[in-house]
């Protein structure tokens, strides 16, 4: 989850535009690693930067998007222990002005890829794993 490189394996998005130019930039993973990405009209562009994490437990980043839409956010993943798993709660905050929020309900926007990456992550974690 920390590992920028490995999104495209889950990512609701990461698939919107096969010709989307993606680039990383800082650490390989963990605090600090940074991740662009400019597409078509679907994908926009923006910029994500992990900006906090502990171990097994938060993954925070902070979401840049520039296209089509000017808005920055907060995305954090939390992880908990349940049961035999692990719950994974994926949230996104930020702030809008009024035109914003004429425009924008996050929830309507993201809540479905939400479900879907999750759902992706899911299928991603319990895969076993293939012979080298």
């Amino acid at each position: 989850m920390n590992d920028f490189h490995k999104w495209e394996n889950w990512s609701p998005w990461a698939k919107l535009d096969p010709t989307m130019t993606q680039t990383y930039d800082g650490s390989a993973a963990g605090v600090g690693a940074g991740y662009a990405w400019k597409g078509n009209s679907k994908a926009g562009q923006g910029r994500m930067t992990i900006t906090d994490g502990a171990p097994d437990r938060l993954i925070r980043i902070d979401l840049e998007f520039l296209k089509p839409i000017k808005a920055t956010n907060l995305t954090e993943f939390a992880f908990a222990q349940e049961g035999g798993g692990t719950k994974v709660t994926w949230t996104m905050t930020g702030r809008n002005g009024f035109v914003g929020k004429l425009l924008l309900n996050l929830d309507k926007m993201v809540g479905k890829d939400f479900k879907k990456g999750l759902a992706s992550m899911k299928g991603v974690v319990e895969r076993p794993p293939t012979a080298a």
